[in-house]
């Protein structure tokens, strides 16, 4: 699989959320986490800062920054199906 970064427009958009004192948590948990992956192709969205990006695209007056932000963090979620193929998921580890 391809590792995925977040590209520079998603990572100023970012940079712009997080300086924004008017944005929600959960605007700046899913910007926080785009950034986190500006340059580091080996990290990935956790599941706490993919819901928090889901609920912020999904909101209607969220910010095109803060959205482009949620939606770089959400595209680099693992997907369920590459954490099955790893034997790993909710109850850990295939035995």
């Amino acid at each position: 699989m391809k590792k995925k970064i977040t590209s520079e427009k998603a990572a100023s958009d970012a940079s712009k959320t997080l300086r924004n004192d008017s944005t929600s948590s959960k605007s700046k948990t899913a910007a926080a986490s785009a950034l986190s992956q500006a340059k580091a192709p080996q990290k990935v969205t956790s599941a706490k800062a993919a819901t928090a990006a889901s609920k912020v695209l999904a909101d209607g007056r969220t910010s095109k920054d803060s959205k482009s932000a949620a939606g770089s963090a959400l595209s680099q979620k693992p997907s369920a199906r590459s954490a099955k193929s790893k034997g790993t998921g909710a109850r850990g580890p295939k035995k």
